[in-house]
């Protein structure tokens, strides 16, 4: 969901108490084992992180309550869990290719929310969680990547270590055209990121970055938003309306846990972050239908004022 400023600020709205939460556990984390770590970090996922898509309901209830009735729920559901089970059917026929669609889904997501413009903002901004580790942690990289694929990686996929390299580039270029505009200060963020991503575990700086920066970005702008979830009028109103989906989305990850095999730290993993990619596609397009929804209404308004004038 864009910000109107198209430029990437500070930590956004409710990000205080996500930070005070996941820093200590995180960082207690690094003196425990990989599997540890892992455990660690994917609770914070599930328990920060996710409520922030399960806002998605709310969505549905503001566009399809008034016509629909009661049936709101399902008819807005039916859909969303249809693309959730087909990517979770795509995990298990073709892991490789799913895993190159999530990635580069994420990249454009992570970048266009959390820059809150699309095109070569986004790109830097989304490539950081993706490009950095792959560079910096290649081995622990393959191994959360073999985790969730269940495919045997010693290293980062050719094509993700090419395209990271490319992301380079493209990263040092929008950093010299802010810089030249005079934005200095909206390159904090993505260097206190690249830093953490340099200097953390790839799993443990992902869940930083998902449950300090992107979540609470994605909920501000929600927030903020005149007309998408107007119950969702502060972080409080967030968190409680997010309670009932968050918990049924958990439930779908314990149906998970029992057909996923393992040990626990890889299964915690796999199923969690399969689910994660399998719930971005839905979260993706909605987001990006009201966006051209909201564009062609405030460009049919303009027109009619303009007639009338």
């Amino acid at each position: 969901m864009p910000r109107p400023s198209g430029t990437t600020s500070a930590l956004p709205l409710g990000s205080a108490v996500p930070m005070l939460v996941a820093c200590p556990i995180l960082a207690a984390s690094l003196l425990l084992s990989w599997q540890g770590q892992w455990l660690c970090a994917v609770a914070l996922v599930i328990v920060l992180g996710v409520p922030h898509g399960a806002l998605d309901v709310e969505i549905g209830r503001n566009l399809f309550r008034d016509r629909l009735g009661r049936a709101w729920f399902p008819a807005f559901a039916l859909p969303y869990l249809t693309l959730v089970a087909l990517v979770l059917v795509a995990w298990h026929v073709a892991p490789a290719p799913t895993l190159a669609a999530f990635l580069i889904a994420s990249v454009w997501h992570f970048g266009s929310e959390d820059a809150g413009v699309g095109g070569l903002p986004a790109l830097a901004m989304g490539g950081i969680p993706v490009a950095v580790p792959v560079l910096m942690h290649p081995e622990a990289t393959a191994s959360v990547l073999a985790a969730i694929t269940d495919l045997t990686l010693t290293s980062p996929p050719s094509w993700l270590v090419v395209g990271s390299f490319l992301w380079l580039p493209t990263a040092a270029l929008w950093a010299i055209r802010t810089v030249h505009a005079g934005h200095r200060r909206t390159l904090a963020l993505p260097a206190a990121l690249c830093a953490a991503f340099t200097l953390l575990p790839p799993l443990t700086a992902f869940t930083l970055y998902f449950v300090v920066v992107h979540a609470p970005a994605h909920t501000t702008s929600l927030i903020r938003h005149p007309t998408r979830a107007p119950r969702v009028r502060d972080v409080a109103a967030a968190w409680r309306l997010s309670i009932f989906t968050t918990a049924l989305t958990i439930l779908i990850g314990a149906a998970l846990w029992t057909v996923t095999p393992g040990e626990t730290p890889v299964r915690f993993v796999r199923v969690t972050l399969q689910l994660l990619a399998a719930l971005t596609l839905p979260h993706m397009l909605l987001d990006a239908w009201l966006t051209r929804r909201e564009g062609s209404d405030a460009s049919r308004l303009a027109r009619g004022t303009d007639a009338c004038v």
